[in-house]
């Protein structure tokens, strides 16, 4: 992402506002790593379920253009009407615009092929930045947001770092793992002082680790000593039944709730949650842009 596709914050951007006021502003959280091939997805989907599974009420919100967290949910893309697409250029709600899942407590807005053209049309677009903080960050009956990023540092991964509190970076357990890395973190420190003070990594997530293989230990260290603390300590290992859960429409979590990527994926909302409540009471050490560069 360039220094010129940022402009400084607009304070007098309309929010939209129409909603209860008994619910709060989510917490959000956007899992996002310009490679692909790490797992992003996969964490999205069975992270969000398995908050979900825990008891908390999440939002799903799929940015990729892709599509692969709304079909790896069971949303057939026949059945969108509105997708995020029309929350961002048409100002649609998220209300109007959210599906149920099989998942209880779990809801998606959906992605569609619309969100291809979505680079080109935000860059004449008026507060181009803000288009999904505008709609998420409002009080919705959702205690938990978790955006999916696209494969890519752009304006649509640009529009969910101004919106989320904390990012969590999933980083595939292999060679050249920790490559590009320096740019993510220079975006997110970038974002943070012009954008959105509030953001921060939330935490490393290290996923496809292969014990048979003495690479991915090294790689794990390697990431340890450059994130420290930040780094999870649940490892989410390279696992079939990841892989084979979305051709049936079904988190991992709910296809095989036994499987090691399952099991795994429940822990790391456990220990998510748990730094989450560090972070809301002031006690967790939070990590800027500045501090992991």
């Amino acid at each position: 992402m360039s220094e010129d596709s940022m402009h400084t914050a607009s304070p007098d951007m309309p929010i939209s506002r129409s909603y209860s006021a008994n619910h709060r502003i989510p917490r959000i959280l956007s899992i996002a790593n310009q490679k692909g091939g790490v797992g992003k997805t996969t964490t999205a989907v069975n992270l969000a379920t398995a908050l979900a599974a825990i008891g908390k009420k999440v939002l799903l919100v799929d940015l990729d253009p892709q599509g692969n967290a709304s079909t790896g949910l069971g949303i057939k893309r026949a059945g969108i009407r509105k997708s995020t697409y029309d929350v961002i250029f048409e100002d649609a709600t998220v209300a109007e615009t959210v599906q149920p899942t099989k998942v209880p407590g779990l809801f998606v807005l959906p992605s569609s092929i619309h969100l291809s053209g979505a680079e080109i049309e935000l860059v004449s677009t008026e507060h181009r930045e803000f288009r999904l903080q505008r709609a998420l960050r409002v009080p919705l009956p959702y205690e938990y947001v978790i955006i999916d990023c696209p494969p890519s540092l752009s304006l649509l991964t640009l529009n969910a770092l101004v919106a989320s509190d904390s990012i969590v970076v999933p980083l595939q357990c292999e060679f050249f793992a920790l490559e590009g890395l320096s740019h993510l973190v220079k975006t997110i420190e970038r974002v943070n002082k012009s954008f959105n003070p509030r953001l921060e990594i939330h935490g490393v997530v290290l996923t496809m680790f292969d014990r048979r293989n003495n690479l991915s230990d090294q790689v794990a260290d390697d990431v340890r000593n450059y994130f420290g603390d930040k780094v999870y300590k649940t490892i989410i290992p390279r696992n079939v039944r990841l892989s084979e859960a979305p051709s049936y429409g079904l988190p991992a979590i709910v296809y095989d709730m036994k499987c090691p990527g399952a099991r795994a994926y429940i822990n790391l909302a456990k220990e998510v949650l748990k730094r989450e409540k560090q972070i809301l009471s002031g006690g967790g050490q939070t990590m800027d842009a500045t501090q992991a560069a």
